[in-house]
C-alpha cells in the first residue's frame, strides 16, 4: 500500500494564497484554483497565521509575551542559573580556604 506524499509549501507561498483569497474581488476557492490546491488548505493557512500573529503581538497588563521577548527570558533565566552555580562554588571554596588559614 503506497502512502500519499505530502507537498511542503513555503511561507512565502502561503503568506501568498490568503493574501490572494483576502483580495475584495476574490474568493477562497478561486484562489485555490489559480494554484492548483485545496480550497481548505487556505482556510488553515489563514487561521495558523492568525493564531501566530495574536501570539507574536501579545501584551496583557504591560507584560510582553511575544517571541523575541520569552527567548531573552529564557537566556536570562540560563545565565542565572549558571550564575548562582559559580556563586554556590565561589562559597565553597572561599569556606575551605578560610578553614585552611585558621
Amino acid at each position: 500500500m503506497s502512502r500519499k506524499q505530502t507537498q511542503a509549501y513555503t511561507e512565502e507561498f502561503r503568506r501568498e494564497a490568503v493574501r490572494r483569497a483576502d483580495q475584495p474581488d476574490n474568493t477562497a476557492a478561486a484562489a485555490a484554483r489559480e494554484l492548483e490546491i485545496h480550497p481548505g488548505q487556505i482556510y488553515n493557512w489563514r487561521q495558523q497565521f492568525k493564531r501566530l500573529s495574536d501570539k507574536q503581538f501579545n501584551s496583557v497588563g504591560g507584560v510582553d509575551y511575544s517571541k523575541a521577548e520569552s527567548e531573552a527570558m529564557r537566556k536570562l533565566r540560563r545565565e542565572m542559573d549558571t550564575l548562582r552555580k559559580e556563586n554556590e562554588f565561589l562559597k565553597k571554596v572561599s569556606a575551605y580556604f578560610a578553614k585552611s588559614q585558621e
